[in-house]
């Protein structure tokens, strides 16, 4: 025994409280279970404050934002933004971001103009593709085929 704390480089007594700690159960256990529910039935978007007010909202539970963010590191989640896909501009208009277009390519200053682009996803028996037609200048989309 002796032999291998010193190996390990660990005193003897954090030895025998870990040993000590080893039977026992986690405090926070329901607490935890509770948070990744909560979590879960949020498609994963929640951060600790909405998962706090969540938990003490529908279900009750009294606990500190503190706690949950302890909690839910100790889980190792965190919240999941969605990207951005359109930016909105004005009344029921959406384009697209300003990167997504220089990069892309498919950009246009004047009305009207629309651009063909086609995804190739892959499948067993080889490619498909869809392919959608969008007015280039305000982003709609005329038509998918």
């Amino acid at each position: 025994m002796k032999a291998m704390c010193k190996f390990f480089g660990v005193s003897r007594a954090a030895y025998y409280a870990w040993e000590g700690k080893l039977g026992e159960t986690d405090p926070d256990q329901e607490r935890m279970d509770k948070i990744q529910a909560a979590y879960e039935a949020s498609h994963k978007s929640y951060g600790y404050r909405r998962v706090t007010i969540d938990l003490q909202r529908k279900l009750g539970i009294s606990i500190n934002h503190k706690a949950v963010l302890r909690l839910m590191r100790k889980l190792g989640i965190r919240s999941q933004p969605e990207s951005q896909k359109c930016t909105k501009v004005g009344r029921n208009r959406h384009v697209p971001p300003l990167s997504q277009c220089t990069q892309s390519g498919l950009c246009s200053a004047k009305p009207n103009q629309s651009g063909l682009r086609m995804s190739p996803t892959s499948a067993l028996q080889g490619w498909a593709y869809l392919s959608t037609i969008k007015d280039l200048y305000d982003g709609f989309i005329v038509a998918c085929l």
